[in-house]
C-alpha cells in the first residue's frame, strides 16, 4: 500500500513498537436556462442570462413550482445543480471549483451546512476560514450560479455523526432528529445563529440562495411524525422565504416529506417508472432529483467505488430530456481532512476513508475527468451560447522520496498535552470535562491505571483500542473484541488503553449510540478497576505548538517501531509500506493542517497534500503512526484510491 499526500516540507511523526510515534524531517521546497424548445426532437435552451444573480436586480418572484416545472421571475427554469462542499477543501480553491462548475455548462451550486463543524462547542460559533459558508455563497453568485442550502441540522454527508455535534450525546436519555426537549432547544440555538447569516443570502434579498432544504432523508430515520415540521417552521419563522423542500431516497420520499416543502427524491440511475409514481404523488409539482449519485464515497477495508462516465452522460441526458431537474452528487466530493469523517453500520463498524473524491465529476483535487468532458459537451450541445472557457488544469508536483530523521515515543509527548482527566471510573470521549464542558469529539483518548495483578481483562471499546502494560503492547480491542488475556506478572504495573474514534455512524438510526472511548467499566476476573487517568489526544493546533515549542531531545531516525514523512507542493504523497516494516495505520499533519487518517487495509493508498498549505522555505510534518513505521515517504502525481 501507498500512502498518496499533496504537500510541503519538513516533517516529524511519533513512533514506538505497537504504538504511535512523532519524527521531524527538515526539508527545503524551495446560462443558459430561460425556456426550453423541443425542436426536432431535441431540447435546447433560449439564452437566459437575465436569470443570473448577478444582473438580475428586481426580483419579485423566486423559485417556484407550477404544475411540471419550475419558473424564475415567471420563467421556466430547470435546475442543473453539482454539490460543492467549502468545508471539504481549502478556501483557496473555491473559485477554481466553482468556475468549473459554471464552466460545464450548471447553473446551480448545492452545499450541506455541517453543524459540527460550525458549533465543535456549545454556543461557540465558527464561520471563518474554511468554514466561511456565507463568503461561499457570495463567491458563486459572483460567478454567476444560484445556490441551494442544506443546513440540517441534520446532513449525513458521511461526515462524523451525520454533522451533529458530538456533545448531543452527553445526555444519554436525549434522542437525536426528533422533538426531544434537549435536542429541540440544542437547534434553536444553533438555528438563532446561523439563519440570520443566510437571511441575506436568501433571493428576495438580493443573494443567490433559490431554495432551503428541510433536514436531510428523514423518510429513513422516522423516528418522529412531528420533527419534520418542527424543523419547517424553526426556517420559516426564523426567516427564510425560499422554496422549501425534503429530500429521500426513492423508498422512504413519502415517510420524509412535510407538507408546505416540495418532496425531491435521491437516486443513482433515471427510472421512468419510478418517475411515473412519482408524478402520481406529488401531482401539479416539478421533479427535483436533488442527488443523482455520480459516483460514491468508500470505507476502509472495502473496494474502491467507481461508476462510469457513460452511465452518468446518458443519465444526465435522460433527466434533460424530460425537463427533470437534477442535482449531481458530487460535482467534486474533496477531502474529508483532520477527522471529520463519518462510518457505516452494516454488521460491523467501518470509517469513511480520508478521500471523499466520490469518483464525482472532479477529482478530489480538482481535476477534470472524462465524466467532465462529457457533460460539458452535452450541456453545450443543448445551449444557444457558447459556454465559459474552462479553468486551466491545476499542475503537480513530484518530489524525491524523504527519509525522517527523527522520532519522538507517545509517552514522552504525553507531557504537552493538557493536564489530564482524573476520576474514579473510565469516561467517555463526549464526557470529559474538557473544552468548557463540550467533550471530545475527535482524535484517540489514553487511559491509565495501576494493576497488581494480570487476568483476563474486559472492556467495551469504540471503536479500537491498543491495550498496554507499561510500554509493552499486549494486544488490541475493537466492538467484536472485547476481552484479553494479561499474563501475570510482579509488582505492581500501568495499563494504558489507547483508543481511537475512527469516525461516528453517519446513517441510520445507530448515531443514537455512537459515544467513543471507554464504555463502561473495565473489569480483570470480573473486578472494576479504579482511578483512572485520561488523557485527551484531539491533536488540535494548540498541541502542536506546545509540542514543537518543548522539544529538545529527539531519538535519531531509524527506530524500532513507528515513524513519520514528508513532500512538496500541490501534490499526492505515499507511504509505501516494506512487506515487514511499512507504514501501517495514523494520521499526517503539515504546518499543523491533519491531512486525514492512512490505514494499510485500503483502498486508500494516498493522501492528498494541497499546495496552498505549504511554506516557502521549511515546512513541519508530523506523522502519528499507531502500530509500525516505514523507511521512506514517496510523492506522486496521481492518486491510489
Amino acid at each position: 500500500m501507498s500512502l498518496l499526500l499533496y504537500f510541503s516540507p519538513h516533517s516529524c511523526c511519533l513512533a514506538w513498537k505497537g504504538i504511535v510515534g512523532i519524527f521531524f524531517l527538515p526539508i527545503i521546497l524551495s446560462g443558459f436556462a430561460s425556456c426550453p424548445k423541443h425542436e426536432d426532437g431535441k431540447v435546447t435552451w433560449s439564452n437566459w442570462s437575465h436569470l443570473n444573480p448577478l444582473t438580475l436586480k428586481k426580483r419579485s418572484e423566486g423559485l417556484v413550482g407550477r404544475c411540471a416545472h419550475f419558473t424564475l421571475e415567471g420563467h421556466k427554469f430547470l435546475i442543473f445543480g453539482g454539490s460543492i462542499h467549502y468545508f471539504r477543501m481549502p478556501r483557496e480553491y473555491w473559485r477554481d471549483r466553482l468556475l468549473k462548475l459554471k464552466a460545464c455548462g450548471f447553473n446551480t451550486v448545492t452545499t450541506y451546512i455541517p453543524w459540527n463543524l460550525h458549533e465543535p462547542e456549545r454556543g461557540q460559533f465558527y464561520f471563518s476560514g474554511n468554514l466561511d459558508m456565507e463568503a461561499f455563497v457570495l463567491l458563486a453568485a459572483k460567478i454567476g450560479l444560484w445556490v441551494i442550502l442544506r443546513p440540517g441540522p441534520y446532513i449525513c454527508a458521511e461526515v462524523d455523526l451525520g454533522g451533529l455535534p458530538s456533545w448531543l450525546l452527553q445526555d444519554p436519555n436525549m434522542k437525536l432528529r426528533t422533538t426531544d426537549k434537549g435536542f429541540v432547544e440544542a437547534v434553536d440555538k444553533y438555528f438563532d445563529h446561523l439563519i440570520p447569516r443566510v437571511i441575506p443570502l436568501q433571493y428576495h434579498r438580493g443573494g443567490p440562495v433559490i431554495a432551503v432544504q428541510v433536514e436531510n432523508e428523514y423518510g429513513s430515520f422516522n423516528k418522529d411524525k412531528d420533527y419534520m415540521s418542527y424543523v419547517k417552521e424553526a426556517l420559516l419563522k426564523r426567516g427564510i422565504v425560499e422554496l422549501l423542500l425534503t429530500s429521500d431516497n426513492e423508498k422512504e420520499i413519502e415517510q420524509g416529506s412535510v407538507e408546505g416543502a416540495l418532496t425531491t427524491v435521491n437516486m443513482d440511475s433515471f427510472k421512468e417508472k419510478f418517475f411515473s409514481r412519482f408524478r402520481q404523488m406529488q401531482r401539479n409539482k416539478p421533479i427535483l432529483v436533488m442527488e443523482y449519485w455520480t459516483g460514491w464515497f468508500d470505507s476502509w477495508g472495502r473496494k474502491h467505488h467507481v461508476k462510469s462516465a457513460d452511465e452518468v452522460e446518458q443519465t444526465v441526458s435522460e433527466l434533460i430530456n424530460r425537463e427533470i431537474s437534477f442535482n449531481a452528487y458530487m460535482f467534486h466530493g474533496g477531502t474529508n481532512f483532520g477527522f471529520i469523517n463519518g462510518a457505516v453500520y452494516f454488521g460491523m463498524h467501518r470509517g469513511v476513508v480520508t478521500s471523499y473524491d466520490y469518483d464525482a465529476v472532479l477529482t478530489e483535487a480538482g481535476d477534470y475527468t472524462e465524466k467532465y468532458f462529457k457533460l460539458r459537451k452535452l450541456f453545450a450541445s443543448i445551449s444557444e451560447k457558447p459556454l465559459p472557457l474552462s479553468p486551466q488544469h491545476t499542475l503537480k508536483t513530484v518530489y524525491p522520496s524523504v527519509r525522517p530523521s527523527h522520532f519522538l515515543p507517545l509517552w514522552e509527548v504525553l507531557q504537552y498535552l493538557n493536564e489530564p482527566v482524573k476520576s474514579h471510573i473510565p469516561v467517555n470521549m463526549e464526557n470529559l470535562p474538557i473544552n468548557n464542558g463540550s467533550g471530545q469529539s475527535f482524535g484517540f483518548v489514553l487511559y491509565e491505571t495501576s494493576i497488581c495483578s494480570g487476568g483476563y481483562l474486559h472492556a467495551e471499546v469504540h471503536d479500537i483500542g491498543q491495550v498496554f502494560l507499561n510500554y509493552t503492547i499486549l494486544g488490541v480491542l475493537n466492538e467484536k473484541v472485547q476481552d484479553l488475556f494479561i499474563p501475570n506478572f510482579t509488582e505492581c504495573q500501568l495499563l494504558r488503553i489507547l483508543v481511537e474514534n475512527q469516525g461516528r455512524v453517519n446513517f441510520s438510526w445507530k448515531i443514537q449510540d455512537e459515544r467513543k472511548g471507554l464504555i463502561g467499566p473495565v473489569k480483570i476476573n470480573n473486578v472494576s478497576l479504579e482511578g483512572f487517568t485520561i488523557y485527551s489526544l484531539e491533536m488540535k493546533m494548540s498541541f502542536f505548538q506546545r509540542y514543537l515549542a518543548g522539544i529538545q531531545f529527539l531519538c535519531p531516525y531509524p527506530y524500532k517501531g513507528m515513524k513519520v514523512s514528508l513532500a512538496g507542493v500541490n501534490l499526492f504523497l505515499y507511504l509505501k509500506p516494506h512487506p515487514f516494516q511499512g507504514w501501517v495505520s495514523g494520521f499526517v499533519f503539515i504546518n499543523g493542517h491533519n491531512l486525514g487518517r492512512y490505514w494499510n487495509i485500503g483502498p486508500q493508498e494516498t493522501l492528498y497534500l494541497p499546495g496552498v498549505w505549504l511554506h516557502p522555505g521549511d515546512n513541519e510534518i508530523i506523522l502519528f503512526e499507531k502500530i509500525s513505521s516505514g523507511s521512506h515517504i514517496y510523492s506522486t502525481g496521481l492518486p491510489k484510491l
